[in-house]
């Protein structure tokens, strides 16, 4: 094949890798980008999306059998509600197809081309792809790594047969009857929920000692009472050991010894992801690493001059939009701007029931800077609106300092809080202060309006509380 040559390639076509290459494209670079599987990554086609439409389909399946059994406040009534997980699983696939087929539109439209294979490098400047029709050269001035991440499995448990990642238990055709979670994260929650709604009998194994050690208690208590009431069971500082010997049972042993024999007809392993960085030529360059990540500064360039990292395997946090952020600015640097990172108000979402916001700095961070603080929060059982969507658990809640009013984070917990995020960052990004949320009209009757309620809590005048 005739050698490729230009001025940016970018290897991975996930978040961060296509948001990069569609922004160089519209800027004028010309740029390359490469990619083993479908466009879209681990968040479009296995990961994020398809999550979100597996837990939207269980909630309304939840609801629809809480009404048939006459437990529905208003009065609405279903009848033999049942769940077809394979047409599901069409209806979901139907939606990633749709959005991997925009990407692609979207990377041709920025001129942009697209070469299918496995990239690995040669040297700073030189990769080698191996496509279906052999092995094709591209020689590149700057090249960004964007290769991603992928689960973590147990030495106990490989992933095979009954043990299934996060991505084969979004490709179930059959909802498990016993399903055991190894790992209580925000993944291992999510599908966990999800599933016991679907109607699985859900037991969730977690080492440490609390859920969610991401956030703070007072957020992760009301997704605690809703495990409860879902009927999963939940035995944390617990490990686990293996499979039984005829496979059908995971064996794990509490803090206090005693061994405990869970029926599972599936094991989804949860216990976090781990970067990419094997398998694409990493050992032909002399790159820095931080732990098991790609060393970058905030400008997300290597230790390596004109070869960038961005996304997972930079780092925490692991998530689809700091990659994206990253990736639009790499192709803005390339281009010639002027651009740097700075990750202070990157919003934090766990789609549990209820759902978690979280951006800037909790209480005890913003404490632990010596700052003295301002804490305003607001329950939503005071909010009309959470009231006639019968979701009045969880709050909202702003930390800000105390002598200038300054906001340092904000963070809720209840049903549908996912869509304040934005609110929420905006007004840490802006560096607004306590007045100016305040201050600012909130639709009547939102959830929202618990956002300007906790900073009017905060400053000592809270009206609806």
């Amino acid at each position: 094949m005739k050698e490729i040559t230009c001025k940016l390639l970018v290897i991975g076509a996930g978040p961060g890798g296509y948001i990069c290459a569609i922004r160089a494209g519209q800027l004028g670079v010309d740029t390359v980008i490469v990619e083993m599987a479908k466009p879209g990554g681990t968040c479009l086609n296995i990961g994020c999306i398809p999550s979100k439409a597996l837990i939207h389909a269980a909630d309304d399946f939840h609801k629809t059998v809480a009404m048939a059994a006459g437990k529905n406040a208003m009065g609405i009534r279903a009848e033999n509600p049942k769940i077809d997980l394979a047409k599901n699983m069409a209806w979901k696939d139907g939606i990633t197809g749709r959005l991997t087929n925009g990407v692609s539109g979207l990377l041709k439209k920025a001129g942009v081309k697209i070469v299918v294979g496995r990239a690995k490098f040669r040297d700073g400047k030189t990769v080698a792809v191996e496509t279906e029709t052999g092995e094709q050269i591209i020689r590149a001035e700057n090249i960004v790594i964007a290769t991603g991440s992928v689960p973590v499995d147990l030495p106990a448990l490989p992933f095979g047969g009954k043990v299934i990642s996060s991505t084969g238990a979004l490709s179930l055709s059959e909802v498990p009857q016993k399903l055991a979670v190894v790992g209580a994260g925000y993944i291992g929650l999510e599908l966990g929920m999800a599933f016991a709604k679907l109607g699985s009998k859900v037991t969730i194994v977690e080492a440490l000692d609390r859920i969610l050690p991401l956030y703070d208690t007072s957020l992760t208590q009301p997704v605690s009472k809703r495990l409860a009431a879902l009927g999963i069971e939940v035995l944390l500082g617990t490990k686990v050991k293996g499979m039984s010997s005829n496979g059908d049972a995971l064996l794990a042993e509490t803090g206090e010894g005693e061994e405990k024999r869970i029926a599972a007809d599936k094991v989804l392993v949860t216990i976090g992801r781990k970067p990419l960085t094997e398998g694409w030529g990493r050992e032909e360059l002399e790159l820095d690493m931080v732990g098991r990540f790609l060393r970058i500064d905030e400008q997300c360039r290597t230790s390596m001059r004109g070869i960038y990292a961005i996304g997972d395997v930079t780092g925490e946090p692991m998530l689809a939009h700091r990659a994206m952020a990253q990736g639009e600015m790499v192709a803005e640097i390339v281009s010639g701007k002027r651009r740097s990172w700075d990750k202070r108000a990157i919003p934090a979402v766990c789609f549990t029931d209820p759902e978690i916001v979280s951006v800037g700095l909790s209480p005890d961070e913003a404490r632990a800077g010596g700052r003295e603080v301002k804490i305003g929060q607001f329950p939503f059982a005071a909010n009309g609106r959470a009231m006639t969507l019968s979701s009045e658990e969880g709050f909202v809640r702003v930390v800000a300092r105390a002598d200038n009013h300054l906001v340092l984070g904000i963070q809720a917990v209840g049903a549908g809080v996912s869509e304040l995020s934005a609110a929420f960052t905006l007004a840490v990004e802006m560096g607004a202060r306590l007045e100016d949320i305040a201050g600012t009209i909130h639709a009547h009757p939102t959830q929202s309006e618990g956002f300007a309620e906790a900073a009017m809590k905060a400053l000592g005048h809270a009206l609806h509380v």
